[in-house]
């Protein structure tokens, strides 16, 4: 691997060779057990389990194609120019040593086999992670949300507890975007959910016991199910939709009211972080000052609002300069749009009241994504740092504190992980 490793960098200036040797904490992905330790892994699997199957579908889930050069020139050559393309491929060519050729018709098999014998080795996703300088990592295991993720994934893992299925749980069989119910999850945590009565203790109890599970936070992933305007309570809507496989809307929306706020009341009383993603999900009610309202409901609640909520991130950063209870997670915007991310990393640099509130995460599913991500994250984070200094906006040893926080003592102390020293021991 070249620059997606600590100190590689063709430019390798000092300040560059610094950036590329810290440690990173990596406030967010989603290595699923399933499928990040999955032995079977081949150049489409790479793709199809990536955000390079979102140039074929909003969403991922990509149609699954012939599985041959056919499907992978697909997205190779008619989406090439894409941002998500072009990462996942300088990783892959980086990690695998393609040369400069790159994936062709000629070598794909060649380089598919190669995947295929590291990934049988299991050793070899936690020696990418290694090799990435990645030290802790926070993932978000959807399919199961109550999932203990040390066991599979290790001692350097922990995890979030995606809410959706509860805010979406007013019938046993209603379930969120990716099929959880809050029914089957209650049950799998032995908890009570037989009427309304029963929601709030149980989702006291949910947020309670987030450690003995090995989880730091709640996600808040409603932006894929819902409209984000969370109006204040009202439990007699809320009880209307309750028991109900089919409420109307209004009692619908009363009820995720509801159930989110009883989250964000439970987060602030126990002290745990929300994460809540923004931008991109569903489009007309993802926008950042869609939250406003419950951010300043719950100023006892630590909101970690994510992706830079492209394409609205002024608006993000103004949120989190006029409400000091917000965090912002870098993951993902850089990979949709490098440029776009360096314009708004260097507004939040800015913009923010204090250097504690940025923290970078890869948001990927498989350890060669997330290696290019964080490789990706390291450049841009350099380059945008080296022009401030070289405009004199501030001296290199503030950009070096600044990319330390960013890197990993933020999140550190945001989600009360172990501390380590810069060299990462």
């Amino acid at each position: 691997m070249q620059e997606s490793l600590p100190g590689h960098d063709p430019r390798r200036s000092e300040f560059r060779e610094y950036i590329f040797g810290l440690p990173i904490v990596d406030v967010h992905e989603h290595h699923i057990p399933a499928i990040f330790l999955n032995p079977d892994v081949g150049i489409l699997d790479l793709i199809r389990q990536s955000y390079v199957s979102w140039t074929q579908t909003y969403g991922g889930g990509a149609m699954m194609g012939p599985g041959d050069w056919t499907e992978l020139a697909g997205f190779l050559e008619k989406s090439g120019s894409n941002a998500f393309v072009r990462n996942l491929l300088r990783g892959i060519c980086d990690i695998y040593d393609v040369g400069a050729e790159g994936i062709t018709e000629r070598n794909w098999r060649e380089i598919d086999a190669r995947i295929r014998a590291r990934h049988r080795d299991p050793f070899w996703v936690s020696t990418l992670m290694k090799g990435a300088g990645v030290m802790q990592i926070i993932t978000d295991v959807y399919p199961d949300p109550v999932l203990d993720v040390r066991p599979a994934l290790g001692e350097n893992y922990r995890s979030v507890f995606r809410m959706n299925a509860f805010a979406l749980g007013w019938h046993p069989r209603s379930c969120d975007h990716n099929g959880n119910c809050a029914a089957d999850l209650a049950r799998k945590l032995g908890l009570k959910l037989d009427s309304f009565e029963d929601i709030q203790p149980a989702i006291q109890q949910i947020v309670a016991t987030l450690a003995a599970r090995g989880q730091v936070g709640v996600k808040n992933a409603l932006a894929y199910d819902c409209d984000l305007t969370f109006d204040p309570p009202n439990p007699g809507l809320a009880r209307r939709a309750w028991g109900n496989p089919d409420p109307e809307p209004l009692e619908r929306k009363g009820f995720i009211d509801f159930v989110v706020d009883a989250f964000c009341v439970a987060a602030g009383d126990y002290n745990i972080p929300m994460q809540m993603h923004l931008g991109t999900a569903r489009l007309r009610g993802s926008h950042p000052l869609n939250v406003a309202g419950l951010i300043e409901r719950h100023p006892r609640t630590r909101f970690l609002l994510m992706h830079l909520a492209y394409p609205w991130s002024s608006e993000l950063l103004a949120m989190a300069f006029a409400y000091r209870n917000i965090w912002i997670d870098l993951s993902w915007s850089f990979l949709l749009s490098p440029s776009h991310f360096e314009r708004a990393f260097a507004e939040a640099i800015e913009v923010l009241p204090d250097e504690s509130r940025m923290m970078l995460g890869g948001d990927n599913w498989h350890a060669e994504e997330t290696c290019a991500a964080i490789g990706l994250g390291r450049r841009l984070i350099a380059d945008v740092l080296e022009a401030r200094i070289a405009k004199g906006y501030f001296r290199e040893e503030d950009a070096r504190r600044l990319a330390r926080k960013i890197f990993f003592e933020n999140a550190i102390s945001f989600f009360g992980l172990r501390p380590f020293s810069e060299s990462g021991k």
